[in-house]
């Protein structure tokens, strides 16, 4: 029964109600079958409540298929947002803030942005949906740029939500330049005892993981003082002990490295930790507090990347705080600056690895001549447009030679 219901549970997270309903079903007429009329009847008034709630919403076709919804607004920043259509419904929206580099196009940011999102949310569907045609890194993935239909009303869709995520930032904006903000100790007392905290989280820092399908793995840590941003604390890690995808050994990693190094140096401590991730990033994120003697000296707590819910290390039920109550707030803003911050560094790194690896396909290039390159030229493509003779400044004639002959011979 225990697993039957954890599968149930499993359907309902996933927007699969159509399994859940017939299994209510089918347990309701047992009931029925048996006179148990008043379990009947509770059943079916679960039954009709997921049937109203589907009703509401199922916003596309029965039979669209399962897609990923992406779009993007753009200007100075770019935004990026992610609807997640299953059986029709939509069961998950995400939008994320990236920057826009210079010589780098918004069909980059896209793509760059669905592929992580996509692994963010373990999503497997086989189509993709976006506004303008994209280099998608995984070639078993359909794109599709929609004219017409469900897919672009879907679309049209995922762009207000964008919108909306822009208009909401800025009126979050705007309250702090009047100075409208809920008074700092207030909140963070809330926060305390929220969680349950021994002292006032004045000092809070954040981690969060990002690879690109097991390449570049990076982790981010984004510090908030008096709860508000310190980014002069700011830390980023190049993953160096691990191999291929394991998101707890990279956070392991991370969090060890950032308090040895305080503890070394005998640097405040943070009242509150958070781990962007669910009980193994926590227990990973733990392990290595044990390893420097730090336990007792901060309260880590894992955020659920998708219930936002609050694990303490050795609970087993999570802490789910009011949707918007000041403490979630707080801690959604903490999470949402992570990722930014995160995924920013990543796309750097990608980039820099992606000019680096191009590079040394050419006969006699090594590490060390892309690495003059890309501190010269920044991109591939700013290269390419360069003179041989600017090319010779910085590499010398011979070297210059080689890389124009390469690349114009290279489709």
């Amino acid at each position: 029964q225990y697993e039957q219901d954890l599968q149930q549970a499993s359907h309902i997270l996933k927007g699969e109600l159509a399994p859940v309903i017939r299994h209510l079903e089918e347990q309701m007429k047992e009931f029925a079958a048996t006179l148990a009329y008043e379990q009947a009847a509770q059943l079916k008034k679960k039954i009709d409540y997921l049937r109203q709630y589907r009703s509401r919403s199922v916003i596309a076709n029965a039979r669209t298929p399962d897609l990923d919804i992406f779009s993007i607004s753009h200007d100075k920043k770019a935004f990026v947002n992610y609807l997640m259509l299953r059986n029709g419904a939509i069961v998950q929206s995400h939008t994320i803030e990236a920057e826009l580099k210079l010589n780098e196009s918004p069909e980059e940011v896209l793509a760059f942005a669905a592929a992580q999102l996509r692994d963010r949310f373990e999503s497997k569907v086989t189509e993709i949906v976006v506004p303008v045609a994209i280099d998608y890194p995984d070639s078993e993935v359909t794109v599709t740029v929609p004219r017409s239909g469900d897919r672009k009303k879907l679309l049209e869709l995922s762009q207000k939500n964008a919108a909306y995520f822009i208009a909401e930032q800025r009126k979050r904006e705007r309250l702090q330049l009047d100075k409208k903000i809920v008074d700092t100790e207030k909140l963070l007392l809330d926060l305390q005892q929220d969680l349950q905290l021994s002292s006032l989280p004045v000092h809070i820092e954040c981690f969060d993981n990002s690879n690109f399908q097991g390449s570049y793995p990076v982790s981010a840590m984004v510090c908030f003082k008096n709860a508000a941003p310190s980014k002069k604390d700011y830390r980023k890690f190049n993953i160096e002990t691990v191999q291929g995808i394991n998101d707890f050994a990279s956070m392991k990693e991370a969090v060890y490295r950032r308090y040895k190094r305080q503890k070394e140096e005998q640097h405040p401590l943070p009242q509150l930790v958070i781990i962007d991730g669910g009980k193994g990033q926590l227990s990973a994120a733990m392990e290595a507090i044990t390893e420097l003697g730090l336990q007792g000296t901060m309260t880590l707590v894992g955020l659920a990347k998708n219930q936002e819910e609050l694990f303490f290390t050795g609970d087993s039920e999570p802490l789910r705080l009011p949707y918007q109550s000041n403490s979630l707030l707080l801690i959604r803003r903490i999470r949402d600056e992570v990722h930014r911050f995160g995924v920013n560094f990543h796309r750097k790194q990608r980039s820099k690895g992606t000019f680096k690896n191009q590079l040394q396909e050419v006969p006699g290039i090594g590490a060390q001549t892309a690495t003059e390159l890309l501190q010269h030229f920044r991109s591939v493509n700013n290269m390419l447009k360069a003179s041989s003779e600017e090319l010779a400044a910085v590499v010398g004639k011979v070297k210059a030679n080689k890389i124009k002959a390469y690349f114009s011979n290279t489709p």
